[in-house]
């Protein structure tokens, strides 16, 4: 199939409002796709590369972009099997000279490709492609293409942690292919139904974790759930562990591999009372005491390669299980969690597993969220007892309450948008008021919580405030919209929720706000009444830092 067959696809969705108009689009190219290709046509349209990352930076893509768009192909001839070899290709470029040879093979593949190519190409390599196939709607247009039901491509999807998988699934020969390809029209609706239920939980293969949604306060959640099962909130990094004997690989949220880096975790999951097993938990880092490190140590431990200077003695990692999906053969995720976590007990030591309450006292599952808090956690999960595991949904069965902080700051600059935002002010640079030199202190960038509306109104409030001042709007004759950082006078105020403060040498203050988004803009509140620096680091312990 050409690339370009796909490219018309992105556009005519990109200009459908409707949901039903853009799952109709996707499935009628999903219906003319080659089996083979499937898997491709379904990461570009939900904007993803098979490899998912090929090491090529926003700056190289529009400078590769640029230079090409003179010399674009006058008619389509790229492939989508030859676009996906050649993303491939460059992501398998290492050592010294890669990132000039990378930039030259993505200037082959842009010479090869029409001008709509080119702009396509872009968007799908800087994630920018944002046509609203996202993986709700993608979903739809495969059980659509199928005839199949969407629940059963969702449940696929979960299970082999790929949409892709779940779409060749529903969509490819139910049986070796004969001479000619087999494509969805040639395989009955019942064998495609059971090519998804095929699809299982596989002890070595990631699924995608479930999440919570949130609430305010335990109250809120309680009301929804009683009895509830209340877990620590821990924050770590969210691990996957699947063991198969004495090998264990240990997965990020995004599915990622790094069993190599935390060895301590493998060691762990080998002290599990079971051959096989699938867990779900976090790590840590955590103190003497027991209270957690900072979040970016734990971060940095988790990123760093197998052998970084001996981190794995310096800052070891905490393994906490809150839950059971498989155990010794059996699939657990269909089960109740009382159930799963009734299990868990059994095989794992105790000191593995999440501290919980099972209660319906809303008095108790307060008084262990404060001791949660007061031993440095984020809050308590608050889950039902009835409920099975959603791999990859987030639904009411399990609810998060943190404490959330505030802080009023003052907008110091702010970034044009791209995408959806484009002829927007998108991206906030905030700051805190230095009471000992009455300057202001940059404590990081958010463009989290903004609604539409909110973006139209802080873009001409900003432009106002524009030093030097700059005009408004998407630029007239097919221009390019405008880009880059406008400065202000810092006079905007602006309420700001964040999870927590860390230790940063990016910024001038030593300090960065984690999880930073918008609540709402103080234009009754002047500048000069903005939260303090000293108020921003009374939320951090610099020695948490080093131990």
């Amino acid at each position: 199939m050409l690339l370009d067959e796909v490219v018309r696809t992105w556009t005519a969705v990109s200009a459908s409002a409707g949901r039903l108009a853009k799952i109709a689009e996707l499935a009628g190219l999903l219906r003319a796709t080659p089996p083979a290709e499937i898997p491709i046509a379904v990461a570009f349209l939900s904007g993803e590369l098979t490899q998912r990352q090929i090491g090529v930076g926003y700056a190289a893509i529009m400078d590769v972009a640029g230079r090409a768009a003179a010399q674009a192909a006058s008619s389509p001839q790229l492939t989508l099997t030859e676009t996906d070899a050649a993303f491939g290709a460059i992501g398998q470029v290492t050592g010294a000279g890669s990132q000039a040879e990378r930039r030259r093979l993505l200037a082959v593949l842009f010479a090869r490709a029409t001008t709509a190519e080119h702009e396509f190409l872009v968007r799908l390599l800087a994630g920018d492609l944002r046509q609203g196939a996202l993986a709700g709607v993608m979903t739809e247009a495969i059980a659509a293409a199928a005839g199949v039901q969407a629940a059963d491509v969702r449940r696929a999807h979960q299970l082999s942690g790929s949409l892709a998988a779940a779409a060749s699934a529903a969509l490819g020969p139910a049986e070796p292919a004969p001479a000619r390809h087999a494509g969805p029209a040639d395989v009955p609706a019942d064998g495609r139904t059971a090519a998804l239920r095929s699809v299982l939980l596989e002890v070595g293969r990631p699924v995608r974790p479930m999440l919570a949604a949130s609430a305010p306060t335990v109250a809120d959640a309680m009301a929804k759930i009683s009895p509830a099962v209340v877990d620590w909130k821990i924050d770590g990094i969210r691990v996957q562990l699947h063991r198969t004997g004495d090998t264990v690989r240990i997965f990020t949220r995004t599915l990622d591999d790094i069993t190599g880096r935390l060895p301590e975790i493998v060691s762990a999951g080998l002290s599990l009372q079971a051959t096989s097993a699938v867990v779900d938990g976090e790590a840590i880092a955590l103190r003497a005491d027991g209270r957690p490190r900072p979040f970016q140590v734990t971060a940095a431990r988790t990123a760093s390669q197998p052998d970084a200077g001996g981190l794995g003695e310096q800052v070891p990692l905490t393994l906490f299980i809150f839950d059971l999906l498989h155990a010794d053969g059996t699939d657990l995720m269909d089960a109740p969690a009382a159930e799963r976590f009734a299990r868990l007990r059994q095989i794992a030591p105790p000191e593995l597993v999440i501290p919980r309450i099972v209660t319906s006292d809303t008095a108790a599952a307060e008084a262990f969220f404060d001791d949660a808090v007061a031993r440095g956690h984020e809050g308590v999960v608050v889950k039902s007892p009835q409920a099975s595991y959603g791999a990859g949904r987030r639904g009411g069965e399990w609810i998060k309450v943190k404490p959330r902080h505030t802080l009023d700051l003052v907008v110091l600059a702010a970034e044009w948008g791209h995408g959806r935002r484009r002829g927007w002010l998108s991206n906030l640079h905030l700051g805190a008021r230095d009471p000992r030199t009455g300057g202001l202190v940059m404590l990081g960038k958010t463009f989290k919580g903004l609604t539409d509306a909110t973006l139209t109104w802080q873009t001409e409030r900003l432009l106002a405030l524009a030093d030097p001042p700059q005009q408004a709007g998407l630029p007239a004759g097919g221009q390019p919209p405008p880009h880059g950082v406008v400065r202000v006078r810092p006079e905007l105020v602006v309420e700001i929720a964040f999870d927590g403060v860390q230790g940063s040498s990016r910024y001038p203050g030593g300090v960065a706000l984690r999880f930073a988004r918008v609540l709402r803009y103080r234009p009754d509140k002047p500048a000069a009444e903005a939260d303090t620096i000293d108020a921003v680091r009374a939320f951090w312990a610099p020695a948490d830092d080093g131990g």
